[in-house]
This record gives C-alpha cells, sequence and structure tokens, in this order.
C-alpha cells in the first residue's frame, strides 16, 4: 500500500526503510525466517551469530509492519499488571514473565553497544498512575505482586511531571526504549555480515514443515532446517492460535513539546484500555521532543470514527501535558492472548521444524526479543527456561482466561451474520465518496468497494480468505480489516496482514 494510503509512524519518519531484493526461484539455508519485524529479525540475528545460514523473507521492507507502528516502550512492567498474572500463571509462573521482559530490555541495550547500533537505546523508569475510578489499592496489591515476581518497583507519592497532579503511582526502574527501526537496521547489517540474506517484496503463501521445511510464494520457495513464522500473526495456522488471542487497533499521536518539560520515562495509566506514554527525539531540534501518546483501542474492524479517538486522545494529552501542536496521527495492531503473554515456541499445530511468534499483548518489542531469545535456543538444541511458560500449546486454565476466551470467540461466531443478504452499508456505490470505502450487497455477494481520490472505482469481494467473516472498512488505513482474527488487506485486497496468506479474492461477475 502506498504511504499516502496510511498512517505514518514518527519513526518511519526519520527513519527510511532500507531496499532488499527479491528472492526469485529456490533456495537453501540453516533456518528460513518469515518476517521481518523485531521478532524475526532478532531471531536471525542471534541463528546467524552462530553461525547458521539464514534466509529473511518479507513482503515489506524491515519493519514495515507492526514494528514500524509501535511505541517502542521497553518494559518489564506489566500493561496487565502482575497481581493478575500471578492468578493465570502462578507466582513462579510471574517471576518467569519479570525475568523474561527483563532480559528483553537489558539484551536490546546489549546487542546495540556491543554493534555499534545507533538507536537511541537508554535505561529510564517507567510509571503507573491511576485512572479517575481506579483506587490507591491498585497500586498497593501490583507493587506487591511485581516484587514477589523479583521487579524493582516502589510506590511514590506522584509522577516526575509537573503540568498535572497525577496522584501517587508505581515507579519501576531498568525500563527502555529506543528507536525500533535505526535498531533495525543495524541488526540487518550485523545478518548480512554474518552470512545472512535478506529479501523483501516475497509475499509467502505456504509453510510446509517436516525435513526440510519449506516456506514458498509465487515463483520462490526456500527450504530450511528450520522456518521461523513471526509476521505478528502466524499465516501458517487457520485456527488453533487465532482461537486463543484476539486483534485490536490501537491508536497514537505524535505532539511536540519543549525540551525538558516531561522528564523522560515510560507513564501508563491504569484505565482498561489505558494510555501509554513516552518521548522521542526530534532530528535537528534541541528545543522540543516529541510526546508519543497511544491508547484509545477497539477490536479490529469494530469501528470506523477514527477522527473521534484521535481527538478524545488529544484532550486527555492536552489536560496532563505541555504539548504545542500535535504532529502525527498512525494506529498499529495488537494481538492479545486470552492469557496475557505471548505464544512463543514450536507450531501448535505439529508442523515439524517450524516455530512461531505471537501474541504481543501490548509489550511488543520484549515480547519480540524474548521471541528471538527463545526460538534461537529451540532451533539450537538448547534448553530454555521460558520454553514452557510461552508454549503456543499451552493450556491456561483460569476463571478469567476462561471468560476471556469464551467472550472473543462468541464475538467471532456474532460477525457471520455478516454473511447474510441482508443489505450493505450503502445501497449504491454511488453513495461512496471519493477517498472511502464501504461494504455493498449485489445479490448473494458481499462487496468491498473503495472509490479512490480520483473517482474511480475498485471492487473486490468482501470475504476475508482467512476464514470467511466479512471485512469492514478502516478509514484511517484505507485498508480492508477483517473483525474476526485481524487480517488487512489493501484496497486491491492485497494482504496488508496475516492470517489470510491470500488477497481478496476478485469478484464472479457471472
Amino acid at each position: 500500500m502506498k504511504s499516502s494510503e496510511r498512517s505514518v509512524s514518527v519513526w518511519e519518519t526519520t527513519n527510511p526503510q532500507p531496499e532488499f531484493p527479491a528472492l526469485k526461484g529456490a533456495a537453501e539455508a540453516d533456518v528460513c525466517v518469515v518476517g521481518a519485524g523485531l521478532a524475526g529479525m532478532t531471531t536471525a540475528y542471534l541463528l546467524a551469530r552462530e553461525g547458521k545460514k539464514v534466509i529473511v523473507l518479507d513482503d515489506n521492507g524491515i519493519g514495515g509492519g507492526e514494528t514500524g507502528q509501535t511505541t517502542a516502550h521497553l518494559a518489564s512492567a506489566q500493561d496487565d499488571y502482575y497481581h493478575v498474572l500471578e492468578k493465570m500463571h502462578g507466582e513462579d509462573g510471574a517471576k518467569l514473565i519479570y525475568q523474561s521482559h527483563q532480559a528483553a530490555v537489558d539484551r536490546i541495550g546489549e546487542i546495540a553497544t556491543a554493534e555499534g547500533i545507533a538507536c537511541d537505546y537508554e535505561h529510564l523508569d517507567g510509571y503507573f498512575f491511576l485512572g479517575p475510578d481506579d483506587t490507591p489499592d491498585l497500586l498497593r496489591k501490583e507493587l506487591e505482586a511485581a516484587r514477589r515476581a523479583g521487579a524493582q518497583v516502589e510506590l511514590v507519592d506522584r509522577l516526575p511531571i509537573k503540568s498535572f497532579d497525577s496522584g501517587p503511582g508505581l515507579r519501576f526502574s531498568r525500563q527502555g526504549q529506543f528507536h525500533p527501526l535505526k535498531y533495525l537496521e543495524g541488526l540487518a547489517r550485523c545478518i548480512q555480515r554474518d552470512g545472512g540474506r535478506i529479501y523483501t517484496a516475497n509475499h509467502v503463501l505456504e509453510v510446509e514443515g517436516g525435513t526440510p521445511a519449506k516456506a514458498r510464494g509465487e515463483g520462490f520457495e526456500v527450504s530450511a532446517g528450520s522456518v521461523v513464522v513471526a509476521t505478528n500473526s502466524p499465516i501458517n495456522d487457520r485456527l488453533t492460535i487465532h482461537t486463543k488471542q484476539a486483534p485490536y487497533r490501537t491508536y497514537v499521536i505524535g505532539a511536540r513539546v519543549p525540551s525538558g518539560s516531561v522528564p523522560h520515562g515510560l507513564y501508563w495509566d491504569t484505565l482498561e484500555h489505558y494510555h501509554y506514554v513516552r518521548l522521542a527525539r526530534i532530528p535537528g531540534d534541541l528545543t522540543h521532543e516529541m510526546l508519543v501518546v497511544g491508547g484509545e483501542d477497539h477490536k479490529t474492524g469494530h469501528a470506523n470514527d477514527m477522527d473521534e479517538r484521535f481527538a478524545k486522545l488529544e484532550a486527555w494529552t492536552r489536560e496532563r501535558f505541555p504539548i504545542e501542536r500535535v504532529q502525527l496521527r498512525w494506529s498499529g495492531q495488537v494481538m492479545e492472548p486470552m492469557d496475557y503473554i505471548g505464544f512463543i515456541g514450536r507450531d501448535p499445530g505439529g508442523q515439524e521444524n517450524v516455530f512461531i511468534a505471537t501474541g504481543d499483548s501490548g509489550q511488543g518489542m520484549t515480547h519480540a526479543t524474548i521471541a528471538g531469545l527463545l526460538i534461537s535456543d529451540l532451533v539450537l538444541g538448547r534448553p530454555n527456561p521460558w520454553e514452557k511458560l510461552y508454549d503456543p500449546k499451552r493450556k491456561t486454565i483460569s476463571k478469567d482466561s476462561v471468560l476471556e476466551f469464551v467472550e472473543e470467540n462468541v464475538d467471532v461466531a456474532i460477525q457471520y451474520k455478516d454473511l447474510l443478504p441482508l443489505g450493505g452499508e450503502v445501497k449504491s456505490a454511488d453513495e461512496i465518496a471519493p477517498g472511502t470505502g464501504a461494504v455493498l450487497q449485489r445479490g448473494m455477494q458481499k462487496v468491498a468497494a473503495f472509490r479512490d481520490d480520483a473517482g474511480v472505482l475498485h471492487e473486490r469481494s468482501a470475504i476475508c480468505t482467512h476464514l470467511g467473516c466479512v471485512v469492514q472498512w478502516n478509514g484511517l488505513e484505507r485498508s480492508w480489516d477483517c473483525p474476526c482474527h485481524g487480517s488487512r488487506f489493501a484496497t486491491d485486497g492485497a494482504v496488508l496482514n496475516g492470517p489470510a496468506p491470500y488477497p481478496l479474492k476478485k469478484l464472479d461477475t457471472e
């Protein structure tokens, strides 16, 4: 999709993606990594350092998917809270969650230092502060559970921000932040230095387990000892993982603030759909920084009121921070597992020599780095203390996880009602204004109709090629989004996000 047809993050405005060739024909490797986001590139980097012959495939540039849309918080503090995770995974599980996320925060800094990657990495403190309906009891409960997990955390009277009276909060030390695309560019150089090959413009359609395992698409195929599927949402699995996690859209603004007016840190409130805040540098500007603020989430394909959500986000920010003007607006996609931690490890469907990484749960940069550390150990046959915790085949049995599982899958089932021939969002394509889209009912067909800025109408089937839900129009990103499992498609039907590997079909004109 052209950059003019999607929101652009602060990272993309300050670091154009390097170009790599496309793979044509057949190739062999020790490991084929599908996906050039942080999970895939970290895995490839670590395995290349171990002497493995690595090939990375992606249909975008490096970081061209959700890594480029992140706000790049690096946190061992958990937005789903340690007192909740302790109920889900036990006290020992909570300790492993802390240890793995803290290891991820630290490893990014260690790699950046060792490899000389200038990616604005810094250690800093992270703070929770109360939402309007929450009480200090929540902070005390979380303080006790976080300490049991091993976190370095303390209760503070207020946040170190002069512009608003936050009330009490929790301060977590040893958190971090960085520029994700600069970091990926550095990893790419290292992968190539160590003999790895990176190919873009290669859309993988199939992953096949075995000895060797294979990844293939139109005009290319890679045979490898192992295939790692790191595509945010797995493209090799039609059902198993997708019943255990749900896709959400999240919204972000970038606003100019005077340098020094907001201390560097990570900030989260305690609302259910929480706000999250950090600062980023503005290249060439010594007097201002970019305040990066996210929130106002909703399930993918369940809303098209982005202007209202951005307005709420800006209003919330102006009440608390000394912003001058909003310069950027963008959105990203978050996969929420039913038990709040990632699915990282061997393919749950039993495909031999296939590994997956998914389920970022709002902490994509640390989950992605955990994926690199864990999967590289599994590929190399080394033990890893986190293997059982993040096993994609796990069954977490708790009251909360069961309720979450039922609620999300009932919602998916409800979406199939849109397949009934009960009419579309508009009666005729004549009602679709330039630059917008809508779903039409034409006979028994559901039609995804988009009218471009020149007034030309573009039509594809509105049926998602994953499991057959009806896609919905996303006006901000100019995309067709599936409300069931989060697949996203460009206006010409091309796949933007899995799990769907195939584009929206051309219409049956008979």
